[in-house]
């Protein structure tokens, strides 16, 4: 039966991998990028900056890097180590806090040479952490996966052996990357659905999170009031704080600005309504009268038709009578 060394695993089971959003938005360009260029939905490779803090791992920064492999032969593949020396320079001059302490890939399992590779990145990093971002998530929860490579002892004596150790990972972003990410999710929009239909499902979302949220909060007092958590009186104050926040719905001052505005907007909806309904019927009657127009232009058009075939019917009498009175004139000639 195999061990994992005790002293990898002391080292790292309370290591937690902390991913930014500013690194899953780099790791899903890059792979639209190479799918839409390469025309296919092959892994791409990357390598992470941040700060390795022993407790915590911190990645903030990443960036792309040249990387095939053969679909057929996983143990065939090929990775550009000069770029990414030559990249780790021009990064240092940029920001010198943050260093080479790992690599990624968009898996979304771990792969054959994921072991090769990751011997590669020892040459700059002594201790690479390799995360896997699934950039076709299906499965709720998180879409990173954070591993350290471990050697694995055997009981028998016999050769050791490298494997991947699975460390807790969590996405965390600072106020600035919130802000961020915000705007962003605002701007994405969804050609099949229209602006009203998007602005309703956004506050129908933020309702529910709030209702959420205020269910926890709830929970949190009832069990402090219990005794069964003690009382954080820095939890109590953010708390007093929101509260105070909030108006005071029995002062009448208060009552009345609320159903102003509420009229307000509801009249808005009223006039809009009516708007509606005039330009509905005026397009109704428009409809009607070119429809009238059309009518009479039609019959003007048979009456026409008819009056023009009457007088040819009658051109055609005339000129059978005529030929009838020639002949009948001919006849009396000859007797």
């Amino acid at each position: 039966m195999a061990a994992t060394s005790a002293e990898q695993i002391a080292a790292l089971a309370t290591t937690t991998v902390i991913v930014h959003p500013l690194v899953l938005l780099s790791v899903a360009d890059h792979h639209a990028r190479s799918a839409l260029r390469s025309q296919n939905n092959k892994r791409v490779v990357g390598v992470l900056l941040g700060q390795d803090l022993g407790k915590t791992v911190n990645v903030a920064n990443s960036f792309a890097i040249p990387f095939e492999e053969d679909e057929k032969d996983p143990k065939t593949w090929f990775l550009d180590h000069n770029y990414i020396e030559g990249m780790w320079e021009m990064f240092k001059k940029v920001n010198a806090r943050e260093r080479m302490i790992g690599w990624y890939h968009t898996g979304p399992k771990l792969r054959a040479a994921d072991q090769e590779i990751n011997e590669l990145f020892k040459r700059f990093i002594p201790r690479p952490v390799m995360v896997i971002v699934d950039v076709r998530q299906q499965n709720e929860g998180i879409p990173t996966s954070a591993y350290f490579a471990v050697e694995e002892i055997k009981d028998d004596g016999t050769e050791t052996q490298k494997t991947f150790l699975h460390v807790p990972s969590a996405i965390e972003a600072e106020e600035a990357e919130e802000i961020g990410v915000e705007h962003l999710l605002r701007d994405i929009k969804d050609s099949t659905t229209t602006t009203l239909s998007t602005r309703v499902t956004t506050q129908l979302e933020s309702l529910r999170g709030l209702h959420y949220r205020l269910k926890e909060i709830q929970e949190y007092l009832g069990r402090v009031a219990a005794g069964e958590l003690p009382v954080n009186h820095q939890i109590v104050y953010h708390l007093q704080d929101a509260l105070n926040l909030l108006p005071n719905l029995e002062d009448p001052e208060v009552t009345k600005a609320f159903t102003t505005s509420t009229n307000d907007q509801m009249l808005v909806v009223y006039l809009s309504s009516l708007v509606r309904a005039v330009i509905a019927l005026h397009a109704l009657v428009d409809n009607k009268a070119a429809n009238g127009r059309a009518e009479l232009e039609e019959k003007k058009g048979e009456e026409e038709r008819s009056k023009v075939g009457k007088a040819k019917l009658d051109e055609e009498k005339e000129k059978d009578k005529e030929k009838e009175g020639g002949k009948s004139k001919g006849g009396d000639d000859k007797a």
